[in-house]
């Protein structure tokens, strides 16, 4: 029998809870997928196998990997068998990079830079910009990759005369870290986060079938003086990708 990823884990089932087998057996693999006991690439094994060693029914083992895959965490490959993919990219919602929040979670980001080049501002991030419809900006168009594979696709419009930008920069590292870099103070943004489908050239960019789920966030951020420093587009694979939140209770 071949050795396999999960034969180096002990699962802690609960019979007599009331949480069903399937769905205590998906969050300890996600779990362990995490916190990278399953790496990526790492094969769960056969279903029967698994089955037998933890005493439960093959209909409960597959129940719970199919969640996994459905989550983007697990794939099924012809003559492979289950692997283990890159787990999903959990952002805290704060004033901080894409590039950064991946940086830190040691999810390897890279950037593709697609355009980087002077337009005239649009409507919309003229206004969310506080200048006039046609001035002059920067525009840039990029693809955010974790562990090589893309994640979002951003677009930004940055104020002209702000800070110097080009291919070689944000390929390197983050917008908001150029701005830190330029002596710029992040201070604060507004923030509205939404999901729709992918339209044909948004699937082809982020490697998802078009109408797959996406989720939306537009950005304007301001620095310490009030002053509106960027305006951003940006969509996100939903089966690689989710916001956190915490919430306060209001007395």
């Amino acid at each position: 029998m071949t050795s396999t990823a999960t034969d180096r884990l002990d699962f802690a089932l609960d019979r007599t809870s009331p949480v069903p087998l399937y769905y205590q057996l998906a969050r300890q693999l996600e779990a362990a997928i995490e916190q990278g006991a399953l790496g990526p690439g790492s094969l769960l094994g056969n279903e029967i196998e698994l089955a037998g060693r933890l005493g439960l029914s093959r209909p409960t083992v597959r129940q719970a990997i199919q969640s996994l895959v459905d989550k983007g965490l697990l794939v099924r490959r012809r003559g492979v068998g289950t692997q283990v993919v890159h787990s999903q990219v959990k952002r805290p919602m704060e004033l901080t990079s894409l590039y950064d929040d991946l940086q830190a979670a040691g999810h390897s980001p890279g950037t593709r830079v697609l355009t980087v080049e002077k337009r005239p501002a649009p409507a919309e991030a003229a206004a969310a910009l506080g200048i006039a419809e046609g001035t002059p900006v920067h525009y840039v168009e990029r693809l955010r990759l974790a562990h090589g594979e893309p994640v979002a696709y951003l677009t930004n419009h940055v104020p002209e005369g702000l800070l110097g930008l080009d291919h070689e920069r944000l390929e390197a590292t983050g917008l908001y870290r150029l701005m830190r870099g330029a002596g710029i103070t992040l201070h604060s943004a507004r923030q509205s986060v939404g999901a729709r489908g992918a339209t044909p050239e948004e699937a082809a960019r982020l490697a998802e079938p078009e109408g797959a789920a996406l989720l939306t966030m537009r950005r304007t951020a301001y620095d310490d003086t009030g002053r509106a420093v960027e305006h951003g587009a940006h969509v996100y694979r939903a089966s690689r990708y989710s916001f956190e939140f915490q919430l306060l209770v209001r007395n």
